[in-house]
């Protein structure tokens, strides 16, 4: 069975609706990037599998032993949080919360936990030094190794480039393919449509149409055939 299955989900606020009967999975592994029109529903897609808001319609079904606090999540980055007071340490221990309960304490081995996740992102060595004064980079490394923390399933990634130079651009992106060749699900939004077929093996496509295949289908897609009439005509097509 899927980590993740939604059936004819609906999304939107109060009355309105966004989206309608959206159906898609996410199973052990997979990378699924989620692109589209601005305003087409992404984000709001990402807090509805997070349960941090309700859906209008439809349902969203874990399975395959996946518990609503085993998703790691890097959200987009507001000026507040760029700022936030807090050294690097504290904040990837803040990852192991949901590993807690009511313990109003972290024990050895979330500490463990949370120095491996550093470790792994590269970052052990900036533990002690304040969140605040780091580069974009280091920085969203700093909020992989927190979202790792709460999950070695699922991380749900939102614009997890955004803002980074090329080149940190490329080495983020090669950092979140490792983790997924380590066995754990990505589940991404993105507005760049060439960096989501080079990493993800799945699309899900969100705006006036929309669109859940592997990305050979999405490529014979009409979708497809947009995207690719437009890398040939040499515009830059972003979703």
């Amino acid at each position: 069975m899927a980590y993740i299955t939604v059936k004819n989900l609906s999304l939107g606020y109060e009355s309105q609706v966004i989206v309608r009967d959206l159906n898609f999975s996410v199973s052990k592994g997979d990378y699924l990037c989620i692109v589209g029109e601005n305003g087409s529903g992404k984000s709001t897609l990402i807090k509805t599998l997070l349960h941090l808001k309700e859906p209008l319609g439809g349902e969203i079904v874990s399975g395959d032993g996946l518990k609503k606090n085993e998703i790691g999540y890097l959200p987009q980055q507001t000026v507040v949080q760029r700022d936030f007071p807090a050294s690097v340490r504290e904040i990837v221990l803040s990852g192991c919360q949901g590993r807690c309960g009511i313990r109003p304490f972290y024990n050895k081995e979330e500490k463990r936990l949370a120095y491996k996740n550093m470790e792994r992102m590269g970052i052990a060595g900036l533990c002690n030094c304040s969140y605040r004064n780091l580069s974009g980079g280091q920085k969203q490394r700093v909020l992989l190794a927190r979202a790792l923390c709460a999950t070695g399933k699922v991380v749900l990634l939102d614009e997890p480039v955004a803002g980074l130079d090329p080149l940190v651009t490329a080495q983020m992106y090669d950092l979140i393919a490792e983790l997924n060749k380590e066995g754990i699900s990505i589940i991404m939004i993105s507005h760049d449509i060439d960096a989501a077929l080079k990493y993800a093996d799945h699309i899900l496509y969100m705006g006036e149409k929309v669109f859940f295949g592997t990305k050979e289908e999405f490529l014979k897609s009409e979708l497809g055939s947009v995207f690719e009439k437009s890398k040939r005509g040499g515009e830059c097509y972003h979703g």
